[in-house]
């Protein structure tokens, strides 16, 4: 029988980002030598001191190489001797759009022994996703300056929704409401009395989309009362779907409610393509090389990846292990107070693999 391999490329990128994609590169290799599979990976130097050395950010030679992998790893893209935007918009921002990762998943889910900010609030109550829509709103750069620099300067940022775009998102959250088999729930996030024309669009759509989910339940709330929610009552969600921006503000609150950019990954997903998983938090270069950044987050961004290359078995045996270390061994998910270092973090949990 010949073994399946997947061919990986690895981005660790800026600051603490290499420290923390080699302790989810080391998980990824002990799961697929337990259960039986192949991992090759192509490392690849985007990011702020490839940028500082040769102007370069991608490179369309770069983009052909991205295009030929399975997934994408990433550690972290950021740099401080870098304007803000530059990697930004020429790395992350050219990725998710050339490849089309037209979904960004983002679990929130806390787990037994890590600390929420919300009170009388436990694993039972915090386990919901949500499904932000990736290319397109206000992101896609459109709109432009007027009198740029005078007293009479207007400057215009355009949201850009096609039908296109916001139906194949919707059908994602619809399905991933199936496969969860939870509470087989899809709450639209909008703002529907003010945003009259994209949420027209979202609503319409949305509605349309679920005759064809008969079995999964269909709610609608305001952006605003969603993040109300998310702090008061975050038991009530299943599954959250909504646009660009909106999807961007409120899963920084449920990483917040999980307990932290610590334990928070996330998915740029183009389910007929090449998708990119990362931790939610930035490279935090004051802590770069101190062996203190807490490595669970990339690690569960390598679980989400095995996830989606079909490895379901590998990817669950993770999260198994994950869930103890953070229970067992942990004393906090904050960097430099973990009780361990990032090296030894990730020995933790390939220990429990």
């Amino acid at each position: 029988m010949v073994m399946k391999t997947y061919k990986i490329g690895v981005i660790p990128g800026d600051g603490t980002g290499p420290e923390v994609v080699e302790q989810s590169v080391k998980v990824l290799n002990k799961a697929s030598e337990k259960f039986g599979f192949k991992l090759e990976y192509d490392y690849l130097d985007f990011g702020g001191e490839r940028y500082l050395k040769t102007g370069l950010t991608l490179t369309d030679e770069d983009m052909e190489r991205v295009k030929t992998k399975d997934a994408l790893l990433l550690g972290a893209i950021g740099h401080p001797d870098v304007k803000p935007g530059i990697l930004e918009k020429g790395i992350l921002l050219r990725l998710r759009f050339e490849l089309d990762q037209y979904i960004n998943l983002r679990p929130v889910k806390l787990y037994e022994g890590v600390e929420t900010p919300l009170k009388d609030k436990g694993p039972d109550d915090i386990d919901f996703v949500v499904v932000r829509e990736n290319t397109e709103g206000l992101y896609t750069g459109s709109g432009g300056f007027f009198k740029k620099g005078t007293p009479d300067e207007i400057a215009i940022q355009e949201s850009v929704n096609t039908r296109k775009g916001v139906e194949r998102c919707l059908r994602f959250a619809f399905e991933v409401a199936r496969k969860r088999n939870k509470k087989k729930m899809v709450t639209l996030c909008g703002k529907t009395n003010v945003l009259t024309y994209a949420f027209d669009l979202w609503e319409r759509v949305f509605y349309e989309v679920a005759r064809e989910y008969p079995d999964i339940k269909t709610d609608y709330a305001h952006v605003d009362a969603t993040t109300m929610w998310m702090v008061k009552n975050p038991e009530y969600f299943d599954v959250i779907v909504t646009d660009n921006m909106f999807g961007d503000i409120i899963t920084d609150l449920g990483a917040v409610i999980q307990g932290g950019m610590g334990v928070a990954a996330g998915g740029n997903i183009n389910p007929e393509g090449v998708s990119m998983f990362e931790p939610i938090g930035g490279s935090a270069p004051k802590y770069t090389g101190l062996n203190v950044i807490n490595p669970i987050a990339c690690i569960a961004a390598g679980q989400m990846m095995l996830e989606h290359l079909g490895e379901d078995e590998a990817a669950a045996a993770i999260e198994q292990a994950i869930m103890k270390t953070v229970k067992n061994d942990m004393k906090s998910m904050a960097a430099g107070k973990m009780g361990y270092g990032t090296k030894e973090v990730g020995d933790l949990v390939v220990s429990y693999l």
